[in-house]
């Protein structure tokens, strides 16, 4: 080839592949249309390791195999048989085929009972119908009689694009015992193709060839709409019926969907078990081998392998490898003479379909078992973190079963699987959407396969060294030279502490042989200067770190002393559409009456232009004032570190602070050479709309946490960045000055791993489309006006609406205010059935995303909960009334 044509032909590839990509991120991003389906019958997915290997002749031969079995309590059965995505139509129809081999096998093997039969297509492209109106399939109607077989067939007119065709053929399959007068037929068998498209090809070459895209949250709503109506007819009363229903999938497990999903991925929200038609012939081991990890990388139950013989004896490796996992079975080999039309085959095949189909049947059960014991069970063995377990009976546990993306798949007690929106982000971690879960799952299964786990000191490893970089060129840059691994945020606030202290006494020139003890045996006492309502975790020394709260109290930790000094801050909220700023008790007496407290906007409050403020001035003197107050003349006690939670105080009750006085607050402190140390375990990592919370101060710690989102929420582990000037003060010729701390998963391979796939996919535009590259933050997330409206209802306190977080303070008193109440339990209970997961702060509810999330989700999850909010105060103020 010549260098030209090289060239021409590199450009081109690169087009189709940028085309390519940009319409598979316009489909790939679904609206929040929640995926429900029912679970009083067995559903399957029917895979494939490869194109043409027999999917369709599995789902033939168990339609034959569970419509011909008895059983007692189900004397009436139906088959549901479902085609998502056909391509080659009309020729080719696989629910056609299933359909009519169904009906043919009745003719081969007459039945006693009387079996009804349908086939239908709802949805072609403009070619696929013409083709189907000039084959004479539909267009008027057709009845005729043969074996004893009813037929009708109709159809319907067609236009362009992708068309509502609903073409429909049905067949009344007389029993032997049957008689004319039964209403009913004893048992069904309904096909369905969902979408078909009429060339031969891969479904999103047709799909765009033909102009008849379709998104993949179309593809999930249709798919749900058919198991609705399949599972739940009208024509019958499913409840006396065994039901089982399979949907087949086109091509191999990763072949492409219309919109170019891979298949793989695009059916996952939905989590179905599968059964995977594996290759029988040569190179086919391999290929059943890959389909089968790749369907389990994504978080699918395999129940069974099945594959055709092709006298290559694939089954003995096969065996061996799945050997406790799943199940093979080999069906004979597929003759070439095809006179009966496979009946004979069909006959011979149907002990393995048998056994093929009760291991269906037994799977389900014993799932349908495991789902309902399990709130029994977690009452029984848990110890649930921050729980009362007297509050919390059987009926109240929530059953996941899954996770995709941001959305739980919920079992119900009326055996359903529902999504509901994780709206905690599992406790602040998760962030990441359906796409990144399946590359953290992948680079994490890589991770562990090349190194397990390795031990950290004086040792170097690819993941660790490349998010140490990442990091130092991130949340660190400009300041931070230095990572210290650890394994979660409280634990890097303890290591801190320790880094804060040393830094302390090396910059006041304490020898280190003299910190125990000064010249009059004396305890040097160091404590830490931090801001009250914040919180720092759970371990013993984080705790020593924060002000008096719920999670110190004496039934929580009888050692707590409270080693600091807290100071109380001004907060920030929205309250009647109005940004304001609400003064501690202390700074109420000092402030002149000129101070601005009142913002026509949040942005408004983050300016640099505050610092020259009557408000900024007030700050400043309480702040040295509060400085000059904790002076000790003696040199006993000293504030060794200042640590904040920047901009968001989480646990204490997603309290706002205003970010001037915070600026403040550090600027004093590192004037008098108190390190600095910010706690972003929660705000970090693009949590409050920037990468780290320090850039909406303007200012930069000594020392930083982070942990929960930076690796999505996958996997725990958590960093203490530092200084060079803190890294310094632990240098020397002794290692007892060396920081003398650690763990045995110390910067594991792969919580670095998923941690470096996460920040990198936030920060990246062409995966993070919320990203807006030129200010280096996301775009607004919630509603503006939504959020104003919201703040207006009487039943509502505050508003703070920040980056990924939506939080709302109810308005309360007394008991039902504060981190204990249980006020909002019936208002959380209704947003649950509306598909929101919540877990309040007491009177505070509230809503968080992820970096990447569509604002149109954000906005659905917020109109939703501004109902309920509005309906739960009118129904207070009715008690009130009532109660009056």
């Amino acid at each position: 080839m010549s260098p030209t044509a090289a060239l021409i032909s590199a450009s081109f590839c690169r087009r189709v592949l940028e085309q390519s990509y940009f319409l598979h991120r316009y489909h790939r991003r679904r609206l929040h249309s929640v995926i429900e389906y029912p679970l009083t019958h067995p559903i399957y997915t029917i895979w494939a390791s490869n194109t043409s290997l027999g999917k369709t002749l599995v789902s033939a031969g168990l339609s034959m195999s569970f419509l011909s079995s008895s059983s007692a309590p189900f004397p009436r059965k139906r088959f549901v048989y479902v085609k998502p995505i056909q391509t080659g139509f009309p020729d080719d129809s696989d629910s056609r085929f299933v359909y009519r081999k169904f009906s043919e096998f009745f003719t081969y093997k007459p039945l006693p009972f009387s079996v009804f039969a349908s086939n239908s297509v709802l949805k072609a492209s403009s070619p696929a119908a013409n083709a189907v109106l000039r084959n004479g399939m539909a267009g008027g109607s057709l009845r005729t009689e043969a074996f004893g077989v009813e037929v009708v067939e109709k159809g319907g007119n067609f236009g362009g694009g992708l068309e509502n065709v609903h073409w429909y053929e049905e067949r009344k399959l007389r029993g032997s015992e049957s008689n004319e007068t039964e209403l009913f037929p004893a048992s069904q068998i309904v096909c369905k193709t969902m979408y078909a498209w009429k060339e031969a090809v891969s479904p999103h070459l047709a799909a765009e060839r033909e102009e008849a895209m379709v998104g993949d949250s179309e593809v999930l709503h249709m798919l749900k709409r058919c198991l609705e109506n399949g599972l739940i007819g009208a024509s019958c009363n499913t409840e006396e019926m065994e039901v089982m229903c399979v949907i087949e999938t086109a091509g191999g497990v990763a072949s492409p969907g219309p919109s170019g999903s891979l298949q793989c991925d695009l059916y996952r929200p939905f989590r179905l078990p599968a059964i995977l038609v594996g290759d029988g012939r040569l190179g086919g081991i391999s290929g059943t081998i890959s389909a089968y990890e790749s369907l389990k990388l994504r978080g699918y139950d395999v129940a069974a392998v099945i594959f055709e013989d092709h006298g290559l004896v694939n089954e003995v490796p096969l065996l061996s490898y799945f050997r406790n996992r799943v199940p093979v079975f080999v069906l004979p080999s597929i003759p070439t003479d095809m006179s009966d039309d496979l009946m004979s085959w069909f006959d011979k095949s149907q002990m393995i379909f048998t056994s093929l189909k009760e291991i269906m049947l037994s799977d389900f059960q014993k799932r349908m078992q495991r789902l309902h014991d399990m709130p029994k069970k977690a009452c029984d063995i848990f110890w649930w973190p921050f729980t009362q377990h007297k509050l919390v009976p059987e009926e109240k546990v929530t059953v996941i079963d899954s996770r995709c993306g941001e959305n739980f798949a919920v079992h119900k007690s009326c055996n359903r699987i529902s999504q509901q929106f994780d709206a905690c982000a599992s406790w602040w971690t998760q962030g990441p959407d359906d796409n990144l879960q399946i590359e953290l799952a992948r680079d994490m299964g890589y991770t562990a396969a090349r190194y397990g786990h390795v031990m950290f000191p004086e040792n170097v490893y690819e993941p660790a060294l490349e998010l140490a970089e990442i990091l130092l060129e991130g949340v660190g840059k400009g300041w931070a030279s230095r990572v210290y691994f650890s394994d979660n945020g409280s634990t890097a606030v303890e290591i801190a502490l320790k880094m804060a202290f040393r830094k302390f006494l090396s910059d006041n020139k304490v020898l280190l042989d003299l910190v125990n003890a000064d010249v009059n045996g004396k305890r040097m006492d160091l404590k830490v200067l931090a801001l009250r309502g914040s919180y720092h975790g759970d371990t013993l020394g984080a705790m020593e770190a924060q002000a008096p709260s719920p999670y110190t109290g004496f039934l929580q930790q009888p050692w707590y002393r409270g080693r600091g000094h807290f100071l109380d801050p001004p907060t920030v909220s929205m309250s009647d559409d109005i940004w304001k700023v609400a003064l501690p008790q202390k700074m109420q007496s000092g402030k002149s009456g000129h101070e601005c407290l009142s913002f026509s906007s949040r942005d408004e409050i983050f300016k640099r232009s505050r610092d020259g403020s009557d408000l900024a001035s007030l700050y400043a003197s309480f702040v040295l004032q509060e400085l000059l107050s904790l002076s000790d003349s003696n040199g006993i006690s000293h504030i060794g570190a200042l640590i904040i939670e920047p901009v968001i105080q989480g646990a204490g009750g997603m309290q706002m602070i205003d970010p001037l006085y915070q600026r403040i607050l550090v600027r004093e402190c590192k004037y008098r050479k108190i390190p600095v140390i910010f706690d972003e375990v929660f705000t970090g990592f693009w949590r409050l709309g920037t990468e780290s919370a320090a850039e909406m101060l303007y200012c930069q710690p000594d020392i930083a946490c982070f942990a929960k989102l930076m690796t999505g929420g996958i996997i725990p582990l958590a960093v203490t960045l530092a200084s060079d000037a803190v890294f310094e003060a632990f240098t020397g010729d002794s290692k007892l000055k060396a920081l003398l701390h650690g763990h045995s998963y110390s910067a594991h391979a792969m919580g670095c791993a998923a941690a470096v796939k996460s920040v990198k996919w936030f920060k990246d535009s062409n995966t993070n489309m919320n990203l807006i590259s030129e200010s280096r933050s996301l775009q607004e997330l919630w509603d503006a006006a939504l959020v104003s409206q919201i703040s207006l209802l009487p039943a509502v306190h505050r508003v703070v609406a920040l980056g990924t977080l939506c939080a709302i303070e109810l308005l309360a008193e007394g008991l039902n205010a504060g981190y204990a109440s249980m006020y909002a339990s019936s208002l959380l209970k209704n947003l649950r059935e509306d598909g929101i997961y919540m877990r309040p702060l007491g009177n505070v509810i509230y809503m968080m995303c992820g970096p990447c999330t569509s604002p149109d989700i954000c906005r659905t999850l917020l109109g939703k909960v501004y109902d309920r909010i509005q309906e739960f105060g009118l129904q207070k103020d009715e008690s009130a009334v009532f109660a009056a």
